[in-house]
């Protein structure tokens, strides 16, 4: 591959970011970052050391303390915090619902992006970035914009679906879709990098699509992009 390929994909929850962004990297020889993952680890750092994650002040303090490393493999992303895996406690029902709130702290959001630039910056031949603010603030002159897209209901099965093949419980879709709008709200609504649909991003509406269909509509996207440069 001559020129490196940024893909910046982003998109709210439940629309297939993550298996998408994977899989696209994968089948592209390139790096893969799920930025969502850096800011679960940042969370969870922080309720792990007792920061009130509703103190913003509190939590600007502390946005410097934790070492995060993210691993770029497609096949098998790491993450560590002060060099402990972190890739299974990042994903409890704590940290996602505190997510929001640690991510609205422009300190954090300062801190992360610029580690998100660095792993870019850094990816031989290229990389697949997945996130909310990848296409408008962390990688603005990506080569290729993708915003993933679907209905609630859509997603609140597809994140239902995902809870219970970890967890095996039954999930209430109904609540499971009223978390998924309200995490949307908090993360559109939040003054520093929102969650927001860069003016040259390709919009990709997943509601119908198998996650096949979506990768394939992805890479075959990148491809016509890279052919064209």
């Amino acid at each position: 591959m001559s020129n490196p390929v940024i893909v910046a994909i982003d998109g709210p929850s439940g629309t297939g970011k993550s298996s998408t962004s994977k899989a696209v990297a994968a089948k592209l020889g390139l790096s893969y970052l799920d930025t969502g993952a850096q800011y679960r680890a940042m969370t969870w750092w922080m309720l792990s050391n007792g920061v009130d994650v509703n103190d913003s002040a509190a939590v600007a303090t502390a946005a410097e303390k934790p070492v995060i490393v993210s691993g770029a493999d497609p096949a098998a992303p790491t993450i560590t915090v002060d060099g402990v895996d972190a890739s299974g406690p990042i994903r409890t029902q704590e940290v996602t619902a505190a997510v929001s709130a640690v991510s609205a702290v422009p300190e954090v959001r300062t801190r992360l992006v610029g580690l998100q630039r660095d792993a870019a910056a850094g990816a031989p031949g290229g990389i697949v970035v997945e996130g909310r603010d990848i296409g408008t603030t962390v990688l603005p002159d990506a080569t290729v914009k993708i915003f993933l897209t679907a209905s609630a209901e859509a997603r609140a099965a597809r994140r239902g679906g995902e809870l219970k093949a970890t967890g095996g419980a039954q999930v209430d879709l109904v609540a499971t879709r009223e978390a998924l709008v309200r995490r949307d709200a908090a993360d559109s609504g939040r003054k520093t990098s929102p969650l927001a649909k860069a003016d040259d991003a390709i919009e990709v509406d997943t509601s119908e699509l198998t996650l096949d269909q979506v990768i394939e509509c992805v890479v075959t996207l990148i491809e016509e992009k890279r052919a064209a440069s």
